[in-house]
């Protein structure tokens, strides 16, 4: 065994005998009764499980959708669907860290309830795209999550914040992937191709797994009460709340 070779088992061995330390998911139980919660047969709650995206995984993901929720805003025809995925792949082991990873896709639709625009929430930036009144399909990023609308072409991607980049961090963020472990049981790193890494060929039907479907401009105290402790990512895309950092899809 080369000296690298052993340097990395030593290092996965250390982390996984420290799992005890670093920030760890609490995430409540599901609420019995959410205030604000629209009935499963309320018109609202039967178009946001209508309009619900298809979620196109990586096959080698390894932390699993915990909570779902989505959010009609009452005056606009837009629709968050809120996601609380398990964990992240980087940075957990960072003290006082958010120890789950909180991601948002907006449909905006028309006054036939067709899908008409995607939003995307995507390291920082908000993705927007036109869509053609067919089903939202959302290609999900391996470990982080990144939410893409399906069929984006990544050139339209900031440099820094493309598929390519993110792929290239699994090399050279490699030990903070491992010190991961310290937390919570996780990858020791993607060792595929990157055609493996942006093949999102596992489907999971999001409307089935919806935790909660409410109406409200302000979502922050139903998140707080279906995720627990999150990272509170923007609640609307740009011209609906204060943002205004996001990239349109030409």
């Amino acid at each position: 065994m080369s000296r690298a070779a052993r340097g990395l088992a030593a290092l996965v061995m250390f982390t996984s005998s420290l799992g005890g330390c670093g920030p760890r998911a609490h995430i409540p139980l599901r609420p019995i009764e959410l205030r604000g919660s629209l009935a499963q047969t309320d018109s609202g709650a039967v178009l946001a499980g209508s309009l619900a995206p298809i979620l196109y995984l990586q096959r080698d993901e390894v932390f699993p959708l915990s909570r779902a929720v989505a959010v009609l805003h009452p005056s606009k025809r837009v629709i968050a669907y809120h996601l609380l995925w398990r964990d992240d792949v980087h940075g957990s082991w960072i003290p006082f860290t958010v120890p789950t990873d909180q991601e948002v896709v907006w449909i905006g639709y028309d006054s036939s309830n067709v899908p008409t625009e995607v939003w995307t929430y995507w390291h920082g930036v908000i993705l927007h795209t036109a869509w053609p009144g067919s089903q939202v399909a959302i290609n999900v990023q391996w470990g982080k999550h990144g939410s893409l609308p399906r069929g984006i072409r990544e050139s339209d991607l900031p440099k820094t914040q493309s598929l390519n980049f993110y792929y290239a961090a699994t090399r050279f963020l490699l030990p903070d992937i491992l010190l991961g472990r310290i937390t919570r049981k996780g990858p020791i790193g993607f060792y595929h191709s990157y055609a493996r890494y942006r093949d999102f060929s596992w489907p999971m039907l999001l409307a089935p797994v919806l935790d909660a479907i409410v109406r409200t401009a302000d979502p922050r105290q139903v998140l707080k009460a279906v995720f627990g402790d999150y990272s509170r990512k923007p609640n609307w895309p740009p011209g609906m709340s204060d943002l205004s950092s996001f990239v349109e899809r030409r």
